[in-house]
């Protein structure tokens, strides 16, 4: 049995782990940030978030219900605080939906990130997804919605923002995440995966993204920003002169937020984000 269903709504625990200034200025040098604010180590970057043991958290959620190798399908974070130097959090994770897709089984997983007096700092849903597997009698929760409106493209963007990606991008951000897996820096372990050749992580990706809202919508302050979501689309292979484009429009405000929509490409043209979603406070 490929999916133990009896684990769904399992809830798995990091233990109580503290935010140093070291930490956050790390990860913002592992994702070429340029807010000063990140690179001082006085606030971190709004992807911060996903790093261990964070992502090691839903990992082990993901792997209660399946031992079969899942890609990254979409990730969707809800910021209700930003995270300082000298927290002390704690992450908790479970499966919440598993539901067979046509080319695929879709793994729902919900996060909670809290301070070690309950407050809670953010809330995450990431989408696995098993390529060519089956599943009978899924069910449970869908992440929230956050597809793009289908005429939004054939506007105007109000930004397009490029960043170029260094040769040791996707080592200096296992080291700084605390996600090591060799496929992302390893050609022969990718390979051995199904895929072409080592490939960035797809939080690095979607981080690179981050930084170009925060840049444009959110005018450099990254405390604005209050949700963040994206389906991954393609995959960014490690080669020289890779980049990222994002490009990004506005939207229809939601629950008074005011909220834009973004995709991206990499250096080649090849579409890797889609359905991009950002949500900003005033």
């Amino acid at each position: 049995m490929n999916f133990d269903l009896t684990k769904v709504g399992v809830w798995v625990a990091s233990d109580e782990y503290s935010v140093s200034a070291a930490d956050i200025v790390g990860y913002a040098s592992a994702i070429n940030d340029t807010v000063p604010e990140h690179l001082a180590g006085t606030i971190a970057p709004p992807l911060f978030a996903v790093r261990q043991p964070v992502s090691r958290t839903m990992k082990r959620a993901n792997d209660l219900v399946t031992s079969v190798f899942c890609l990254h399908g979409e990730h969707d974070i809800r910021f209700h605080r930003p995270i300082l130097p000298g927290m002390s959090l704690r992450a908790r994770a479970a499966v919440v939906g598993v539901h067979q897709r046509r080319a695929g089984v879709a793994i729902v997983i919900r996060c909670e990130t809290r301070t070690s007096d309950g407050e809670l700092v953010n809330e995450q849903y990431e989408t696995t997804f098993a390529h060519r597997h089956s599943v009978a009698n899924g069910g449970g929760d869908e992440a929230p919605d956050h597809r793009m409106p289908a005429d939004i493209a054939s506007q105007h963007h109000m930004a397009s923002l490029t960043y170029a990606m260094t040769p040791d991008q996707t080592r200096r951000y296992a080291e700084a995440s605390g996600d090591r897996s060799p496929y992302t820096f390893d050609d022969n372990a990718a390979r051995a995966l199904g895929l072409p050749g080592a490939i960035a992580h797809g939080l690095l990706t979607m981080a690179f993204c981050s930084r170009a809202v925060i840049e444009a919508p959110c005018g450099g302050d990254s405390i604005r920003l209050a949700r963040l979501a994206v389906r991954f689309s393609g995959l960014v292979q490690v080669r020289p002169g890779q980049a990222i484009a994002t490009r990004i429009w506005r939207t229809s405000a939601h629950a008074g937020r005011r909220a834009f929509m973004f995709d991206a490409a990499e250096a080649s043209g090849t579409e890797v984000i889609r359905h991009g979603r950002a949500e900003l406070v005033s």
